[in-house]
């Protein structure tokens, strides 16, 4: 089957046709970063009309670049949550649109599902394993048993990491993207340069759960309160000290999730999974495999989205054209199973 996969949850502009689940046809992903660079963020009426302005261009060069006509595709799909609502409504609307003129099978799918399937779009990995979902929004620690059922071990309980990635950037002005910036930057820094504190979980979260707001708040504003005054307070060591502390505490909470249920094996996804310290300090431990994907995965795209599309209508399940976007995703709770509350 050939899915042709829409993307449209924040400020990437995406599609991609996949055939059977595996094989990448075409990716193509239009990026909204020279628009943004000037806000230090996503503006989400910027990316709106971005995507409203891309939309059909790039749904064209997918189709184009996979060297096939809608009349070889067999389903169509987007994403409908979470993200920005008004960036989702312009993918997820033209993909419905599109399937109802065809007459093609219509696959609504959650972002968060794309991002854990991302790895297996390169990768033969079976079921079950530790899943990591770092990105700007979300950080997840879960037992993945398929492709639709995540049982969640933790989760922040506050900023994603990549949320404080994206503030700490902002507030020195290291460059936007902040996760690319900082991690570049780090390459050239200390990561001693600075003590940051590990966050402790207190009371009423689970031993798996993640915080990220003392370390921001830390970095921030105090400082001084935890600099080795031995190091140059350059943008170089800030980065390294941040970004060295922010990885150990997602690497700790892993290592500890393996260990406690007897998996070996950690595949990762989202943004933050493109970060090149994360990858490193995970890839170093020998008890457990660790399972990245392409760095062009990392990042929204068409091609998760229709990986996990192919999954639902191999058995025959697709989406009435009355289903609508969400800007957040609730089944992302300590212990319920996203399959067991819809994974579409």
């Amino acid at each position: 089957m050939n899915i042709l996969g829409i993307e449209s949850s924040c400020d990437e502009t995406a599609c991609a046709v996949v055939r059977d689940g595996r094989e990448i046809l075409s990716n193509v992903i239009a990026t909204q970063i020279p628009f943004h660079l000037d806000y230090k963020g996503v503006v989400p009426e910027i990316a709106s009309r971005k995507h409203t302005e891309w939309i059909l261009p790039v749904v064209k060069l997918a189709l184009k670049e996979a060297g096939l006509t809608l009349k070889d595709i067999d389903g169509i799909a987007a994403t409908n949550r979470p993200g920005l609502m008004g960036a989702l409504l312009v993918g997820f609307t033209f993909g419905k649109t599109l399937a109802w003129l065809t007459g093609k099978p219509f696959i609504a799918v959650n972002h968060m599902l794309g991002h854990m399937y991302a790895p297996h779009l390169e990768n033969d990995i079976s079921y079950p394993y530790i899943g990591l979902l770092v990105s700007g929004g979300h950080s997840i620690i879960s037992r993945v048993n398929s492709f639709e059922d995540f049982e969640v071990l933790g989760t922040t309980i506050d900023d994603a990491v990549g949320e404080a990635f994206d503030k700490v950037a902002k507030f020195y002005d290291f460059g936007y993207p902040g996760g690319v910036a900082i991690d570049r930057l780090a390459k050239n820094g200390n990561p001693d340069a600075a003590d940051f504190p590990i966050p402790v979980i207190h009371k009423g979260q689970t031993p798996y759960d993640v915080s990220y707001s003392g370390l921001k708040t830390a970095v921030i504003n105090q400082i001084d309160q935890f600099w080795n005054k031995d190091y140059p307070k350059t943008p170089e060591n800030i980065a390294a000290a941040f970004q060295e502390t922010a990885v150990k505490i997602l690497v700790q909470k892993v290592i500890k999730a393996c260990k406690e249920t007897g998996l070996k094996t950690v595949v990762a996804g989202g943004g933050v999974a493109a970060n090149s310290r994360l990858r490193s300090l995970l890839g170093e431990e020998k008890e457990i495999n660790c399972i990245f994907p392409s760095l062009r995965l990392c990042t929204d795209n068409g091609a998760m989205i229709a990986g996990v599309a192919y999954h639902y209508l191999k058995r025959g399940e697709t989406s009435p054209f009355s289903t609508t976007c969400s800007p957040r995703v609730q089944m992302f709770k300590h212990g319920l199973s996203v399959k067991k509350q819809g994974g579409q």
